[in-house]
């Protein structure tokens, strides 16, 4: 994946950053705010009323895995 190769190693990322074609993850994002209610996909933090972050470290290990 190229994408990969500018995912930041630690650190926050928004979702336009996590799903493709900019991310690594190759999914929509109801598949992915489903994903994360299920618990498939990691859970979000909040840094604001409008601002919902993920920890890179989080994202990185669920592609590398292969678990998307």
């Amino acid at each position: 994946m190229s994408n990969t190769i500018n995912f930041p190693e630690t650190g926050f990322v928004r979702l336009n950053q996590i799903l493709a074609p900019r991310g690594p993850i190759p999914v929509s994002k109801s598949t992915w705010w489903a994903g994360v209610k299920e618990g498939r996909f990691p859970q979000p933090q909040k840094l604001g009323p409008r601002t919902t972050v993920w920890r890179a470290e989080d994202i990185r290990a669920l592609y590398e895995t292969g678990a998307s």
